[in-house]
């Protein structure tokens, strides 16, 4: 793997307290903050970041977890429930000032799962971020409503998603609704034939999904939205 594309872990200081956090990409290139799944800072998350480098972008994964990493589907849904979720758009803030005192002009944020929640979230509650892309989460409306959102959203979903309330075709439908309602640049994505977490297409990534019952062939939809999520961010951070 080239020198841009290995992790380099470094410390984010926020408030009273300081956490690690994962670099990936050129020095000088425009930022974005890849916020975890409900696993943790694991190889999926690492997989995407270094596909989001490649793309010319500089890449920081926050460990929202402090270092806990989900080996199994209860342990990861145990980890999310006990995630504080103010805390978390807290240390999504941290990154992106972080990005932006080093070298990022301008910075998005992007997210899968419960990431793609706080991606929305970030986008309503976090100040300083010029775009966001979202993948298969919608924030619960105690934490932000995406209907004020501050900035341009890209949202994805899977139609076979059946995650019921968070990332199923009828939550897709409501994101789009009160995005139109925001007035702000948006688009929401629909993939036919695939469900949850369908971006990621490692090996492992396939192996987890399979053993979670969710369709294995996702690599056309995958693609299609990384031409996307390329073409959104590229129009909002490289002018």
């Amino acid at each position: 793997m080239a020198t841009d594309y290995e992790f380099k872990k470094i410390q984010i200081q926020r408030d009273d307290t300081t956490f690690d956090a994962y670099l990936v990409g050129k020095e000088d290139a425009p930022g974005i903050v890849v916020i975890q799944e409900w696993w943790g800072v694991d190889f999926e998350i690492k997989n995407n970041a270094v596909k989001i480098a490649k793309l010319g972008y500089k890449a920081l994964i926050p460990d929202l977890y402090r270092g806990k990493v989900g080996l199994d589907a209860e342990e990861a849904h145990h980890l999310m429930s006990g995630l504080d979720w103010q805390g978390a758009v807290k240390d999504i803030e941290a990154s992106v000032n972080w990005l932006k005192a080093n070298g990022s002009q301008k910075v998005g944020v992007t997210g899968y799962c419960m990431g793609g929640a706080l991606t929305i979230a970030s986008a309503v509650l976090v100040p300083g971020i010029e775009a966001a892309v979202a993948f298969y989460g919608v924030p619960p409306p105690v934490l932000a409503d995406p209907a004020n959102t501050k900035v341009p959203i890209q949202a994805h979903f899977g139609d076979a998603d059946d995650v019921v309330g968070f990332s199923d075709i009828k939550a897709a439908k409501a994101l789009e609704e009160k995005l139109k309602a925001a007035g702000k640049p948006c688009e929401v994505h629909v993939y036919p034939g695939v469900g949850h977490a369908f971006m990621n297409t490692s090996p492992e990534g396939i192996a987890r999904r399979k053993a979670a019952g969710q369709s294995e062939d996702c690599e056309p939809a995958s693609q299609l939205a990384w031409s996307r999520f390329q073409s959104w961010m590229n129009k909002y951070l490289s002018a």
